[in-house]
């Protein structure tokens, strides 16, 4: 008799730990988006070519990744809290990129990518640096098109602050 009551409480002893329940830390805000898979690569690859045609500089490159009838549009924020609205056709962008000595760098992070079709509109926060150093931050947005010659930017805009960068 001994036996089964022991042989029970052997079974029976793992159950509390069963039943608790381990903490799991919320999920942030924003960061809920399934891994990218091939399509969201292929939205990024041009936003990674023009941030690459930033940092060497060389406008000459910026055409293979845009759509010639779209804008880039930035909206800069001043500490005094003034703003500025400039608008720019792709060549005009293309042109303002000319060698110089500093480096340039535009990271994002977590972008938000939604794709229907042959659209797409990519969201991120970035932080642009200029020889290692933030210079100011903001957040992208593009909108890109899927062309014969794949994903293109049709238009990129961005707010620009000089505050709050990390």
């Amino acid at each position: 008799m001994r036996l089964p009551i022991l042989l029970a409480l052997a079974l029976l002893a793992p159950l509390p730990a069963l039943a608790q329940k381990t903490p799991v830390a919320p999920i942030e805000k924003g960061t809920a988006l399934p891994p990218p898979g091939a399509e969201e690569a292929a939205v990024i690859t041009p936003i990674n070519a023009l941030f690459a045609s930033l940092a060497a500089r060389d406008g000459t490159t910026v055409a293979a990744s845009v759509v010639p009838e779209g804008r880039a549009t930035g909206v800069a924020t001043k500490p005094d809290g003034s703003q500025t609205v400039r608008s720019l056709s792709w060549t005009e962008f293309a042109a303002n990129l000319k060698p110089g000595p500093e480096r340039y760098e535009e990271r994002i992070t977590n972008p938000a990518i939604e794709i229907d079709g042959d659209i797409a509109m990519v969201w991120a926060p970035y932080t642009f640096l200029i020889d290692g150093k933030i210079h100011h931050c903001g957040v992208d947005h593009f909108d890109l098109v899927r062309t014969s010659g794949g994903w293109k930017i049709l238009n990129a805009t961005w707010s620009s602050r000089t505050t709050g960068c990390q």
